[in-house]
């Protein structure tokens, strides 16, 4: 029998740094977020020291985890409270086009100040990279890619402009916008300028300026830093990103910066008309000449009619708790393939015909899962910017003052929306009252199943909210939920519990 070939020297140290990397150097007070020791580059994060690939334990999949150093701990303990305060509305913004803060906690011990942050890991990289990839492999940009990210970076702009007051992002270049491997578009380091605004003077030492990167300040516009600057700002700096993706890549002098002459041979460079000119108007040297994110939406070299098929889509996504979790399949079943689904008659000529047969079952799934992503976001339809969004900058409420401990860590929130609910009601054996079964399916397709004795003086409205207060539902399902219950209720009991 011969013996086992021996494995090679390289491929064990391979396997040796694979293990290294996997270790866990720390955990969250919660135990639910594991630190590893492998290190990941989700960008040029101005303030963040350092940024580690971490494992989510609850829902098996990976995070980064982001530590925030501070050098003076006494004043890092005076302004505790205000820090806890700026986290935690920080975690209110919530967009599909938008890297999203799943937790913090703040780390205030005798050998050091941190708050570290768990945010969404984006594994495809940076616009930066994949437009590297693209140059190398002497392709160019597709038109149709090009507008569906615009549309996309432009919709979290939007979003973010729109909060009261205003969030500036501040820091927009190609390597804080990331892309999911289906397209989809992820801003990240949304909260640079919100650092810099709202920690005190004593406490602002490691929030670095993104514009000490030489080869990014072509990025930032002429009044960048000044007092008075707005949202204005972002508008330049996405403009500069879109002028990037549309040649790949802007040419500069080794690590130095990008010259206005170059710049300008890349804007020369573009063929198309309308997208020269959509690209200006976002590089006026006059901030007030500058268009917002939401009229950049309805530029004619973005915006377009939808289609009926996407108008329903979303439509089916925002009420799909309400249907069974298979139905597509279901009724894709149920249908004969040969059946007309439309008909445009002609005169004088047979009418024109389109079948079931002709609509493919795997990509209606796709495409209804890209919609739900956020891939195809309906932002350009809003007259007027969505209401309720979070205040993250402005000042807290006054409160009575509270116990602080060492390690404060908020309530957990869930992120995930309901996609489909299913409830029971059954009456107990003494029939003194009445079991409550609710079943959620989460946009993971995670099941989650919640059982409660009903009290005589408990409402829909009531549980919904506590469901929400304890972290079984997400805030934007709390409404449609007590809706859901209370059809339950009246169902079952004919009136409301």
């Amino acid at each position: 029998m011969a013996a086992p070939e021996p494995v090679p020297r390289r491929s064990r140290e391979r396997e040796d740094e694979s293990e290294d990397e996997s270790d866990i150097l720390e955990e969250s007070p919660c135990g639910r977020w594991q630190k590893r020791r492998e290190q990941v580059n989700q960008g040029n994060v101005p303030g963040v020291q350092s940024t580690f690939l971490a494992m989510d334990t609850e829902e098996g999949v990976e995070v980064v985890w982001n530590e925030l150093h501070f050098g003076d701990r006494k004043a890092f303990a005076t302004h505790e409270e205000k820090i806890q305060t700026m986290f935690e509305q920080l975690a209110l913004v919530d967009h599909p086009n938008i890297v999203k803060l799943h937790k913090y906690w703040l780390d205030a011990s005798e050998a050091r100040a941190r708050v570290v942050f768990i945010t969404e890991y984006v594994s495809s990289g940076s616009l930066k990279q994949f437009l590297k990839k693209t140059k190398k492999n002497h392709k160019a940009m597709n038109a149709r890619a090009w507008k569906r990210w615009c549309t996309q970076i432009l919709s979290a702009l939007s979003f973010l402009h729109s909060c009261s007051p205003p969030i500036i992002h501040g820091n927009l270049t190609s390597d804080t916008i990331f892309i999911q491997h289906n397209g989809l578009i992820k801003i990240g380091s949304v909260w640079h300028r919100i650092f810099s605004n709202v920690l005190p003077d004593d406490l602002r030492s490691p929030i670095r300026v993104e514009r000490e990167e030489p080869r990014n300040l072509h990025f930032f516009p002429p009044e960048y830093g000044e007092v008075a600057d707005g949202t204005a700002v972002d508008i330049f700096s996405f403009g500069m990103c879109a002028l990037e993706m549309a040649v790949l890549e802007i040419q500069a002098n080794g690590d130095t910066r990008v010259t206005e002459e170059a710049i300008a041979r890349a804007r020369h460079s573009l063929s198309d008309s309308n997208m020269r000119e959509f690209i200006l108007s976002c590089l006026a040297r006059d901030p007030a000449r500058r268009p917002s994110a939401h009229n950049l939406l309805f530029h004619r070299v973005l915006f377009e009619v939808h289609s009926l098929k996407l108008l329903a889509a979303h439509c089916f996504i925002q009420h799909q708790y309400l249907l069974p979790e298979n139905v597509v399949e279901e009724k894709t079943k149920a249908m004969d393939l040969h059946a007309v689904l439309a008909e445009i008659p002609r005169p004088h000529r047979p009418p024109l015909q389109w079948r079931y047969s002709e609509v493919s079952c795997l990509e209606l799934d796709k495409f209804l899962e890209d919609v739900r992503n956020g891939i195809y976001p309906l932002m350009n339809f809003a007259a007027a910017r969505p209401l309720g969004l979070p205040r993250v900058l402005a000042p807290p409420p006054e409160e009575a003052p509270k116990a602080k401990t060492p390690t404060p860590e908020p309530f957990d929130s869930e992120t995930r929306k309901v996609i489909q609910m299913q409830c029971n009601l059954e009456r107990s054996e003494d029939k003194a009252r009445w079991h409550l079964t609710l079943l959620l399916v989460l946009e993971d397709r995670l099941h989650r199943q919640l059982t409660y004795d009903l009290l005589p003086t408990d409402s829909a409205q009531d549980l919904a909210t506590e469901l929400v207060h304890y972290g079984f539902v997400h805030e934007d399902d709390r409404r449609k939920l007590a809706a859901f219950l209370d059809s339950t209720f009246l169902k079952y009991r004919g009136t409301q519990p």
